[in-house]
């Protein structure tokens, strides 16, 4: 219900409602709209825009879907051991289709002279760290953290390094098409080849583990993804160095 694309639609009220609610949801489903506002230190009229921007046609509804996530996030499902995980991956990127596509992947970068890393929320992090992790080997990197940067130059001598476990990302998604359009090559890596992130890649590097959510989060492991950006990282370096 509150994704980021709502959230950033909110003006100061609205975020100051946001955050009230997200900081006594159990008592709003109880509130009427005019004890919501008192407490919250906003109007009546900002609360039903509030609602409308969620998608309801009302204060009851949107109590109705509060309940509803708070009720999503209240089973705490089990989640798989990393050994488990990491043993599921290794059986099966481990072969020689796999490796081959590691050894394109650096194969291609070696003859670039700027990776970009793109990612968005835990695939962020782990972008910020293939950012620094290459550029300690050697290769110049960066990452790019704000959403809005204007993306008009001429990238043809770049790859751009998008991850994303879904290969949906919006965001991400949207990065890849400005960068494509100018001219930087796409390596991605995702959890499944048939996103649509991996059909608008030059490169696709899929691990193939099986995804896992608590409610809303999803907390896939991203070891493999460690895995896939260090050894492309190595093969790189091994490459540069034997071409000096």
């Amino acid at each position: 219900m509150f994704t980021n694309e709502v959230i950033t639609t909110f003006n100061d009220l609205e975020m100051l409602l946001y955050k009230y609610i997200m900081e006594n949801r159990e008592k709003v489903v109880y509130m009427r709209i005019r004890d919501l506002a008192d407490e919250a230190h906003v109007s009546t009229s900002t609360i039903m825009r509030f609602c409308r921007k969620l998608n309801c046609e009302g204060f009851s509804e949107f109590k109705v879907k509060l309940k509803l996530l708070i009720d999503e996030k209240r089973p705490n499902p089990a989640i798989k051991s990393n050994e488990y995980v990491l043993a599921e991956f290794f059986e099966r990127t481990q072969n020689k289709k796999f490796m081959a596509k590691i050894e394109e992947a650096a194969s291609v970068i070696a003859k670039t002279k700027t990776i970009i890393f793109i990612g968005f929320g835990s695939s962020g992090t782990l972008a910020e760290y293939g950012s620094r992790y290459f550029s300690s080997v050697g290769k110049f990197s960066m990452y790019i953290k704000d959403w809005f940067v204007p993306i008009h130059t001429d990238l043809n001598s770049s790859i751009t390094i998008a991850l994303s476990v879904s290969g949906d990302s919006s965001f991400t998604l949207s990065h890849v098409q400005k960068l494509k359009e100018q001219g930087s090559k796409i390596l991605s890596i995702t959890n499944n080849e048939q996103s649509t992130m991996a059909k608008l890649s030059d490169i696709n590097i899929s691990y193939y583990v099986t995804e896992e959510w608590i409610g809303s989060m999803n907390v896939t492991t991203q070891i493999p993804v460690i895995f896939i950006l260090e050894e492309i990282a190595r093969k790189v370096y091994e490459i540069n160095r034997e071409g000096k």
